[in-house]
């Protein structure tokens, strides 16, 4: 499934991914998923783009608030959600 990104500013995304999420994300940290597991992705996926963004301003299993960093906008964390879908299709 493609997901609409024309307005989502993705060369932000990759700067948050890389800055915040890819310590967790690259490795499997905590039992984060894998950036690179896009099987496991797409169920996550499968349950909209809002719901992961909200995963990750609330917080969800190990991962803290806002991935761990207080100062990400939602914006921000919009985009990086949106990296992530788009190196997972």
């Amino acid at each position: 499934m493609k997901y609409d990104q024309s307005d989502v500013d993705i060369s932000l995304g990759k700067n948050v991914y890389e800055r915040v999420c890819s310590a967790c994300h690259d490795n499997g940290v905590a039992g984060a998923i894998k950036i690179t597991d896009k099987a496991t992705w797409q169920g996550h996926i499968h349950h909209g783009v809002d719901h992961m963004i909200e995963s990750v301003i609330k917080g969800k299993g190990a991962m803290p608030a806002r991935g761990g960093d207080q100062n990400l906008s939602d914006k921000e964390i919009e985009a990086a959600v949106h990296y992530i879908i788009q190196q997972t299709q």
